[in-house]
């Protein structure tokens, strides 16, 4: 076998831009090399680990200056743990990279003419912004560098914290997070104190044992909170131990639930959570309008925002009252619901039957008489059939999941002709690429960023189309 090429150390290099997935970039000899966690100004080293046709890929090695835009991250798990990659960017960056990433990817993916992109809506609450966390337990603590550089002796230790990136059985014991407020903090490293003195089995995700799998914490704007606790199999004694310790310890919980899934992977849309103490759900409100979640529902995480985000859909709409509405990937209907006292009526489709049934409870909670959800794969239900029965739309909001729509979907809104398109979307990729082929019949009218996530690469994106006459 011949030796592996070894791959180059570039040595002084500066960094100019933010642009793939969040990571920093440089240009050296006409090649853009990719790296994360940097700031542009910064100049360091860098050692190239993959090569590719038209880019490489490197870590650093040194650094020989500052950016002077570098601020000090909140954060002492920063570097480490996945999430909040961005917060040694000034808040002010973030939401220019963020704008630049939508507007690289309408002009690189869509190929299409674009209006003047109204300024990137921030967020008013930067840390302490979400109102959902998953921890997961795992028997093997992931050690950081400076930890197995240094002289000291770890005994195997569990965690509960967060999956380290890209690696699906390595968790990072999480300390604090800065992304929701108290008592989540307290109620996580409670649970792993009570657990460690108890000797209660932390899971072990390559093998497939252990007892303890995940801790899910929920809070509402009026400060309620759900945590609902994931064990891998039934013990009666243990698991009531660890639930009455909750109980006990945070008698502001207002939602204890729990889960036992002894499925291989931790997702609990198909489990059955199983209520406690308290109440099965929590209540959100949102502009006068009510939403009730459930251990299962979907909502956005950043409320505030959401509200923000919600606002420019129903007025990039400009419903007069006399529009059927569609609202495509509905989830529990929080769209469909916000819009339906400015429309005649508001069909809002989904795939998780569960979802449906809180957006008729929604409704029902809010006195909404003219919203009507259905259950079932997008491109299935929408059909001729389904038209007639339920009438055209006149405008369609959709907000797809982050791999966008199915591209039959997409022939089939453009079969539908509404006059406008709301597109909600996660991924200004994938929304391009989908704008990309409703172009044969619509134009974009406006385009507005809303940042959901700041300290990540993350943005929102919501574009209004509009039909070509003629």
């Amino acid at each position: 076998m011949g030796r592996r090429k070894e791959l180059p150390l570039l040595e002084k290099v500066t960094i100019t831009d933010i642009g793939a997935e969040g990571n920093a970039l440089a240009r050296v000899d006409n090649m853009v090399v990719f790296v994360p966690m940097l700031v542009p100004g910064d100049i360091v080293d860098i050692q190239v680990i993959k090569k590719r046709k038209k880019y490489l890929e490197g870590r650093v090695v040194r650094f020989h200056e500052y950016s002077s835009d570098r601020v000090e991250p909140r954060c002492s798990h920063f570097g480490v743990c996945g999430g909040c990659k961005w917060q040694h960017l000034p808040y002010n960056l973030q939401l220019k990279y963020k704008e630049k990433q939508v507007r690289d990817n309408l002009t690189r993916i869509g190929k299409i003419a674009l209006p003047e992109i109204m300024p990137i809506l921030g967020s008013s609450e930067t840390y302490y912004y979400r109102n959902k966390l998953e921890y997961t337990f795992s028997d093997k603590r992931w050690l950081t560098k400076e930890e197995i550089e240094s002289v000291n002796e770890f005994e195997q230790e569990g965690a509960l914290g967060f999956h380290i990136p890209g690696l699906f059985d390595k968790v990072l014991d999480i300390k604090e997070c800065h992304l929701q407020p108290e008592p989540s903090n307290s109620i996580k490293n409670a649970v792993r104190k009570y657990a460690c003195n108890n000797n209660l089995e932390y899971f072990d995700l390559r093998e497939q044992k252990g007892f303890l799998r995940n801790l899910v914490i929920r809070n509402s704007g009026e400060g309620k909170v759900m945590v609902i606790v994931v064990f891998f199999y039934e013990d009666v004694e243990k698991r009531e131990g660890v639930l009455n310790f909750i109980a006990s310890e945070f008698p502001q919980i207002t939602s204890l639930m729990y889960v036992v899934n002894s499925k291989k992977n931790d997702s609990l849309n198909d489990q059955i959570p199983v209520l406690y103490k308290g109440n099965s759900y929590l209540v959100e409100d949102m502009d006068g309008l009510k939403f009730r979640i459930g251990p299962k529902s979907f909502y956005q995480t950043n409320t505030k925002q959401a509200l923000n985000l919600y606002r420019v859909a129903k007025d990039f709409a400009a419903l007069s009252g006399e529009e059927i509405v569609y609202d495509l990937y509905t989830g529990t209907g929080t769209i469909a619901n916000f819009v339906a006292g400015y429309a005649n009526k508001v069909i809002g489709i989904e795939y998780v039957e569960d979802a449906v049934s809180d957006a008729k409870i929604n409704s029902g909670i809010n006195k909404i008489n003219n919203t009507f959800f259905f259950a079932g794969d997008m491109k299935d239900v929408l059909s001729e059939q389904f038209f007639k029965e339920n009438g055209k739309p006149d405008v369609i909001i959709t907000d797809p999941p982050r791999a966008g729509m199915h591209e039959d979907v997409v022939k089939l809104i453009i079969k539908a002709a509404p006059e406008k398109i709301v597109y909600v979307s996660c991924n200004p990729s994938t929304q391009a690429r989908d704008i990309l082929l409703l172009s044969e019949s619509y134009y974009i009218a406006s385009v507005q960023p809303v940042d959901m996530f700041p300290h990540t690469h993350h943005v929102e994106n919501v574009v209004l189309l509009k039909r070509k006459q003629g």
